[in-house]
């Protein structure tokens, strides 16, 4: 016969507010990192005669204590719901005392921490080198 319980699990407490002076210097880093190295390689001009979703913007927005990275495309299809649409392809979290975790939008529809516990700087470059932190 199977036991079922309850069992203790560590949640660590999230810092419910971001400094506003880390706020600020997060946001200027992460601005010069989407004009410089992001959008320059995923935003292109419409094609010619355009019938797949293509990426028009990328852009930030900060959202409780996350950075979200988000990827706006333009739908061009006839038969498509809306003209444009947004999805975030990652996500920096404030973890506390200056430290981050950061997570990409996974195809289930749902967030996925795989890095903890990062300076700024680790987790831009994790974000500028790509992989699965790309639109």
């Amino acid at each position: 016969m199977a036991r079922s319980g309850k069992r203790w699990v560590y949640t660590p407490a999230k810092p419910s507010v971001v400094p506003e002076a880390l706020k600020q210097q997060v946001s200027v880093k992460v601005a010069d990192l989407v004009e410089q190295h992001i959008k320059p390689k995923h935003v292109e001009p419409p094609p010619k005669t355009p019938q797949f979703n293509y990426i028009v913007d990328i852009y930030t927005k900060w959202r409780g204590g996350s950075l979200y990275f988000i990827a706006r495309y333009a739908s061009p299809g006839p038969n498509s719901i809306a003209p444009f649409f947004e999805t975030g392809f990652a996500r920096i979290e404030y973890a506390g005392n200056e430290r981050f975790h950061l997570a990409y939008f996974r195809h289930t529809g749902k967030w996925w921490q795989v890095h903890f516990d990062l300076t700024l700087d680790e987790a831009l470059d994790f974000i500028k080198d790509g992989g699965i932190f790309q639109p």
